[in-house]
């Protein structure tokens, strides 16, 4: 009984001694900034990207000094912008001629003899599919805009990650020495910290 009472004592104080460790003297806190052993961690970066580029498309990313994204943004939204902007005067210049139609007045489709190639149902089709590809580009750049924001937000975050050395993921294929005849399929992930 009292072999186990100082078994009992020893094991209590070896544990409490792993608890009162000395504190990580790498992190230091400076100015709402964390400062690690990697660099200064800043956690209002990620918004600040966000924000910029909610402001400005681009700006999120020229922030994050990701300087060859700002031109992609811009051309991927300038793309649905054309798009928009193209149906959508398309979309005018039927409707117009369809509400002419309606009333009895020419159009620009009639021609000089009176005759119409093309007829009112055309008219209406052809508003209803403009129509939905002007709302279709006008979704498409809503949702880049969106992404956009979402990138730069992410890539912030990303850039205050550890990338040391040290960190590595080394997939390898392993021969089984048993079954050298058999070919066997399988998978090992090995990472080290």
């Amino acid at each position: 009984m009292f072999f186990k009472k100082i078994i009992c004592i020893l094991f209590v104080a070896l544990f409490s001694a792993s608890l009162f460790a000395q504190k990580d003297s790498t992190n230091v806190k400076i100015k709402n900034k964390l400062k690690t052993s990697q660099g200064i961690y800043n956690p209002l970066s990620p918004s600040k990207a966000a924000f910029y580029s909610a402001i400005f498309p681009g700006m999120g990313q020229i922030y994050n000094r990701k300087y060859w994204k700002a031109p992609i943004v811009w051309g991927a939204l300038a793309i649905p912008t054309y798009y928009y902007q193209l149906n959508n005067s398309e979309y005018k210049r039927y409707r117009r001629a369809y509400k002419l139609r309606k009333n009895g007045l020419q159009d620009e489709f009639t021609l000089d003899d009176g005759s119409t190639p093309v007829s009112l149902e055309t008219l209406e089709t052809a508003q209803k599919q403009l129509r939905e590809n002007r709302d279709m580009s006008l979704l498409t750049g809503v949702i880049l805009y969106v992404l956009q924001i979402v990138e730069a937000s992410v890539n912030a975050h990303l850039i205050q990650f550890n990338t040391d050395d040290n960190l590595s993921f080394k997939p390898a294929l392993i021969m089984d020495p048993i079954n050298i005849e058999t070919p066997t399929v399988g998978l090992t992930i090995k990472y080290n910290f």
